[in-house]
């Protein structure tokens, strides 16, 4: 493959977009790799289409050494297939619903499980036929709430999705670990720097559930690690280790004067100063009151969650363990119409009498003793006890997770860090095959209901997690695997810089080379430098004024070194350096 700048369809731009938040973003649009169509919508340009299918190529080429067998769906897809998983309306807005001209309804495709179980029901019925595993790679649609950081979070977007389909428990567990697997080798092989976190299913369903995340201080989600045992989870996946129930007596409850107390940190202080309690904002409880809306239905829960005063209700963590509903926030007009709930004075113990589901964190244990609201203006309660002054009807995983935290695992403290989502991988088990009734027909003539997983790997999103993790202060720094090409060949100037220029990137196209070659007549040096840089090819071949000594510069775009080469020897260290 040769490329030349000349007719190359590119622009490079100096400045940064002006709704440009973090690299990827920037430096993709600024080396003429993407361009905005909308908001989370962009188009590919010959360079950046290049490094997508490259990307899409490592993912086939792994996918297709385990085994798998690659499909292709339709994007555009009925209704009905959605309606027996429930997910037509526990998807929510973030569906892409529209009507065909006879008025029947469609969706553009987020995810394809229904369509998958539904190929593999209609072409296999017995246990012969298995296991199997199918994937395609293919553009996805979710109508994002705030589409953000380019290609990271967009509306439209290139997805691997593959299933697998197994008769029993231990098939899954080896489909699961095969494509566990491949993932690594692929991630390697795009030279992404990644941890595998233990997470939560979401409205994929299922039970085993594990994400692949690269560390950028620009990523969405939170993980935690422990540097001792190795354990890795997203913070929405991180369970807390419950202390032991308290058998210690305790005073009875007590109706404490609490005014003009409206945060944690002065109802500790008012109650220390007036009351002597000694207390800290740990020995609170903070409760907090949320809609739990049902997708699809005008059903509204009302929940309130208890969790030490000391830390916040983490919102995603929220979401994740009241999934498939909708956590939202309690306003005034709901408080108006919940008069048995006085706003900033919550307290548990009148909860279940007004039928009010109430989950706590799992520190609070039975015969625990809280500082908590008494449900009266300008008041609290001391001597709160779990178990005796009031019951919650379960625990929910729902405060927020702090660095020194404990390993749920070993007891260490945790760290915390900001990651990108490249992949995540379920054991599904059997929620869409029961939906649809895939079962393979036994040796005893008997059927057997298939167990699946579900497997995804972000394509386009990986372009951006390289360009955010392989970047420096001069442009895009591409690993060999996934770069546009191989070497770049620049002709300074001068006619016969860039004649030499040219030869030589035939030559090495020849040899199996992927070259760009910039032999723009009339551009200066300086910008043939800059966008050079930009660009971010692994290996910079600089044929310029040394060429009347008869030398070239050849270039390390990763490591920045810089060496002066005789012209003869050119072509062999182009060679060696791109196949190292």
């Amino acid at each position: 493959m040769l490329l030349r700048m000349s007719t190359l369809f590119l622009r490079t731009l100096r400045e940064d977009p002006a709704d440009a938040e973090v690299p990827s973003h920037k430096l993709l649009v600024r080396a003429g790799y993407i361009r905005r169509v909308a908001p989370g919508i962009y188009s590919w340009l010959p360079l950046g289409k290049i490094v997508l299918e490259n990307v899409a190529r490592v993912v086939r080429e792994e996918m297709d050494r385990m085994g798998a067998q690659e499909v292709l769906f339709p994007a555009l897809l009925p209704r009905d297939f959605y309606e027996p998983t429930g997910r037509w309306t526990e998807y929510g807005d973030t569906l892409f619903r529209l009507k065909d001209r006879k008025g029947s309804d469609y969706l553009l495709g987020p995810t394809h499980e229904e369509m998958f179980t539904d190929m593999v029901k209609g072409e296999y019925s017995s246990y012969k036929d298995y296991p199997v595993t199918l994937y395609q790679i293919q553009t996805k649609y979710r109508d994002e709430a705030r589409p953000r950081a380019g290609i990271l979070r967009g509306r439209e977007f290139v997805m691997k999705d593959s299933y697998s389909f197994d008769l029993d428990d231990d098939g899954l567990k080896h489909s699961y670990e095969q494509h566990r697997d491949a993932y690594i080798r692929i991630f390697d092989r795009l030279g992404i720097d990644y941890r595998i976190c233990f997470a939560m299913s979401g409205a994929m369903g299922g039970s085993a559930s594990e994400e692949f995340l690269a560390p950028c201080p620009t990523g969405e989600d939170t993980f935690v690690a422990c540097h001792n045992c190795g354990y890795a989870a997203n913070a929405e996946a991180v369970t807390t280790s419950a202390p032991p129930a308290v058998t210690v007596e305790h005073p009875a409850l007590e109706i404490l004067d609490t005014p003009n107390t409206p945060t944690i940190e002065s109802l500790v202080d008012h109650v220390n100063e007036h009351f002597g309690l000694g207390i800290t904002a740990a020995d609170t409880l903070k409760n907090i009151v949320v809609k739990v809306r049902t997708p699809g239905s005008d059903k509204v829960e009302t929940l309130v969650v208890g969790v030490p005063g000391d830390r916040e209700v983490d919102f995603k963590r929220l979401e994740a363990a009241v999934a498939p509903g909708i956590p939202e926030i309690f306003e005034g007009e709901d408080f108006a119409r919940h008069p048995g709930l006085v706003r900033g004075y919550i307290g548990p113990q009148v909860l279940a009498s007004l039928g009010i589901t109430y989950l706590v964190d799992p520190r609070v244990v039975t015969g625990s003793a809280w500082v908590t609201g008494a449900n009266e203006p300008g008041k609290h309660a001391a001597h709160v006890v779990a178990g005796r002054d009031f019951q919650p009807d379960g625990t929910i995983e729902a405060a927020e997770i702090r660095a020194g935290d404990l390993c749920p695992r070993c007891a260490h403290p945790l760290s915390i860090d900001r990651g990108i989502e490249i992949g995540h991988i379920f054991q599904l088990g059997r929620k869409y095959a029961d939906a649809a009734g895939l079962d393979a027909l036994g040796p005893d003539g008997k059927p057997i209901r298939v167990t699946m997983g579900s497997y995804g790997v972000g394509v386009s999103r990986a372009v951006a997690v390289v360009a955010e993790q392989r970047h420096d202060a001069l442009g895009l720094v591409w690993p060999r695997e996934i770069a546009p090409a191989d070497v770049h060949i620049v002709g300074t100037g001068k006619e016969n810089q860039i004649e030499v220029a040219t030869q030589l990137a035939e030559e090495l196209e020849s040899r199996g080379l992927r070259v760009l070659v910039d032999d723009r007549p009339g551009v200066s040096p300086g910008v043939k430098f800059k966008d050079s840089e930009l660009l971010g090819l692994p290996t910079v071949l600089i044929i310029g004024r040394g060429l009347a000594q008869g030398v070239v510069e050849l270039r390390d775009r990763a490591t920045g070194t810089k060496e002066e080469i005789p012209l003869a020897e050119a072509m062999d260290r182009v060679l060696a350096a791109c196949r190292a």
